[in-house]
């Protein structure tokens, strides 16, 4: 497959400028929150305070029932945590060349390594809220896993899925300057079909059968799978080599647009 063999050099030619890569993730942290008082802090306190709010609301509040014998906060967390990954990569890189428009205007910069700039910032935020996932759970008196290693793979799957999503989207944005708004709008719709309020078991099959196509379902059901249910990955064959299938597509697909589009960026921004 050449398409295959394609995406396989360009990602290895992505990989070759690391330190390139680390410098600009640094100061792309750094420049989201400068000249607030609390910097980059607020990248972590802005999703922590919206979980202590469905903690306070749904489990102080509401005393909503446990989900499968499971604390709904610790159900939701585990779920939430992966979207939070999800939504902030695909959004932030919505506008990335915009934003990076004078590296985009010189002649010698990869472009290419914008977006993967933007998903590795939301991958170093993402690792945070994976190790507060694991201290909620140790809080509520759950023992460490040999399994809960598992959320590597998936975090792994979540950021092969949101690289061909950024590549294509930020793309696009430059030629249809209203896209990056219409992605936060999907995003917000997307979010409601994506299991992170509501499990499978909640949903009738042909409901479900729908939800399914979701990416977004195989990441989130993966992460309570790995540190609720203790159900490994193989155990869901068909799910995995879909979700594979399409991420791969993706990555395929939003190499190939970037490609054909780069040559006007310059023109455009």
């Amino acid at each position: 497959m050449s398409w295959m063999k394609a995406l396989g050099s360009g990602l290895r030619g992505l990989l070759g400028e690391r330190r390139m890569l680390y410098q600009l993730m640094r100061n792309d942290l750094k420049a989201r929150y400068a000249g607030s008082a609390f910097g980059m802090a607020w990248a972590f306190v802005q999703p922590l305070v919206s979980m202590l709010v469905m903690w306070a609301v749904f489990q102080v509040g509401f005393r909503t029932s446990p989900v499968d014998d499971i604390e709904f906060i610790l159900w939701y967390i585990a779920a939430n945590v992966p979207w939070i990954y999800y939504s902030d990569g695909v959004n932030s890189s919505a506008g990335c060349l915009y934003e990076y428009n004078y590296l985009v205007k010189k002649m010698r910069f990869r472009t290419e390594l914008l977006p993967l700039v933007k998903v590795l910032s939301a991958t170093c935020i993402h690792a945070f809220f994976m190790a507060f996932a694991v201290f909620m759970l140790e809080i509520y008196g759950y023992q460490p896993q040999l399994i809960w290693l598992q959320i590597i793979y998936y975090s792994f799957a979540a950021f092969c899925l949101i690289l061909g999503l950024s590549a294509l989207v930020s793309a696009v944005s430059v030629f249809f300057k209203d896209f990056a708004h219409m992605t936060g709008i999907v995003l917000g719709i997307q979010f409601w079909l994506t299991p992170v309020l509501w499990g499978p078991a909640q949903m009738g099959e042909r409901a479900l059968a729908v939800f399914m196509l979701n990416p977004m379902y195989y990441i989130t059901n993966g992460y309570r799978d790995s540190l609720i249910y203790g159900v490994p990955f193989w155990h869901r064959p068909w799910l995995t080599l879909y979700f594979w299938a399409v991420t791969l597509a993706l990555l395929a697909v939003g190499r190939l647009a970037f490609r054909r589009l780069k040559p006007h960026f310059a023109d455009l921004i």
